[in-house]
């Protein structure tokens, strides 16, 4: 087995985040934010939980996007006891929500720090008080490695890892660095490519290499570990994922051989996005003895709202139920505002609202505009989206009628979070406790 990463599991940063993230409760509540009461222009955010209104008789607007806390807490608490149960260190994917308050959450159950994509996410996370950051892409942008030398000589505590996947990439990082005057190696794991016609990524062996002989020649960058997305394995399934993810574990093993992460403290191997985390729970546990500790590194993200389409179909969980199961977490709320015939009807949501890139969300149930009682929403099926309109179907005899509330599941986490800056997190009876900020 390999060693353990001698690296603490919960991430020293977490009382700066949470004391800097409580902060986002003084901001005023106005016209910026979609849906949320009107008669609560002036009020903080912070006042206006404290309301405990009630989503649907509290004064708030539709179309409104909500989150049930009860389902994003069992989300949390799930993925911290798997990571524990198979000896992996977190990182989840930060661009799935862009919400600090989310992020201190998962770094209260033990995240190891908060992956990002892009500089924009970065300066967000430090923002908000990140102290490890998992920069999942290359970063060859001056402007930004500049502003990364600056966070780094201001805060010695900051650890910050990023992709490289070629010479050329590693040279412009260098040049960028050294013009900054960083006083401190910035730490890069070299990506393996899942595939020809995969997305980023060195391609074979020999190519990554060339990119970590390009890391040790270059001064300013330290290399530390292998990674790579085996969600874009060509013909995804569980033989070649697999064997995908035991290339990765190989070259980090060749690299250890060949001395090349001298310097380093742990080797990072690090992979997992939302559709395999558990073949890589499985390759992981088979990572060999090697010279330093090894910090198996899961980045898997959309698991925090999860979703009622894309996610639902393909989490691992299906495959291994008696690990768990998620919850979706969003609901989405919009009113009838026209039935011009028994056959069709028109939501006043749209695509300013849902998300609908991977799918068009489903009609879950139905909300009385005259009493307020809930029923399944049989016979409803949305067709499509306006900017502003959802596009309903009606079966012969479902109850649909102007002023009803339709709750529609959502696909594709990522896109819903997306389109809204402050979501009401909601208990099961309706009550209101908290309102989610993000900063896309």
């Amino acid at each position: 087995m390999a060693a353990e990463s001698p690296t603490d599991r919960t991430a020293p940063s977490v009382p700066s985040a949470a004391s800097l993230t409580a902060s986002l409760a003084d901001e005023r509540v106005d016209h910026r934010f979609k849906a949320l009461p009107p008669d609560a222009g002036g009020l903080t955010v912070g006042a206006l939980a404290a309301e405990r209104r009630n989503l649907f008789t509290g004064g708030f607007t539709t179309p409104v996007l909500a989150l049930s806390a009860e389902s994003v807490a069992h989300n949390l608490d799930l993925l911290e006891a798997y990571a524990e149960r198979h000896g992996l260190a977190f990182a989840p994917h930060g661009k799935t929500s862009m919400s600090p308050q989310l992020f201190v959450d998962q770094l209260e159950r033990g995240a190891w720090g908060i992956t990002a994509a892009v500089p924009h996410q970065a300066r967000v996370y430090r923002a908000y008080g990140i102290g490890r950051i998992f920069l999942a892409n290359e970063l060859v942008d001056p402007v930004a490695l500049r502003w990364l030398a600056g966070e780094m000589t201001a805060d010695p505590s900051f650890r910050f890892v990023c992709y490289v996947d070629s010479v050329r990439g590693v040279e412009l990082m260098a040049e960028a660095l050294r013009a900054a005057g960083a006083t401190r190696p910035v730490d890069v794991v070299v990506e393996l490519g899942a595939g020809e016609g995969a997305r980023t990524g060195a391609r074979t062996e020999a190519d990554c290499a060339a990119v970590a002989d390009a890391v040790a020649a270059a001064g300013s960058l330290r290399l530390v570990g292998v990674a790579g997305y085996e969600g874009e394995v060509p013909d995804a399934d569980p033989e070649r994922v697999r064997a995908w993810l035991r290339r990765l574990v190989a070259l980090a093993a060749a690299f250890d051989g060949e001395k090349r992460f001298a310097g380093a403290e742990e080797i990072v191997i690090s992979a997992g996005g939302s559709a395999w985390f558990d073949a890589v729970a499985d390759v992981f546990a088979e990572i060999p003895e090697l010279s330093l500790p090894v910090l198996k590194l899961l980045r898997s993200g959309a698991y925090v709202s999860h979703d009622d389409g894309h996610y639902k179909h393909l989490t691992p969980f299906n495959r291994v139920p008696e690990e768990g199961a998620l919850e979706p977490a969003f609901r989405l709320w919009a009113q009838v505002v026209s039935r011009p015939t028994g056959e069709q009807a028109f939501l006043n949501a749209g695509k300013r609202d849902a998300a609908y890139d991977l799918d068009l969300p489903e009609a879950q149930v139905v909300r009385s505009g005259r009493d307020g009682s809930v029923r399944p929403a049989t016979g409803v099926t949305v067709t499509g989206l306006s900017d502003q309109h959802t596009w309903v179907r009606t079966d012969a005899g479902a109850e649909l009628e102007v002023g009803d509330w339709v709750g529609m599941g959502l696909s594709h986490p990522c896109t819903s979070f997306d389109k809204w800056q402050l979501i009401p997190l909601v208990e099961a009876d309706g009550t209101v406790t908290d309102y989610i900020r993000t900063f896309f």
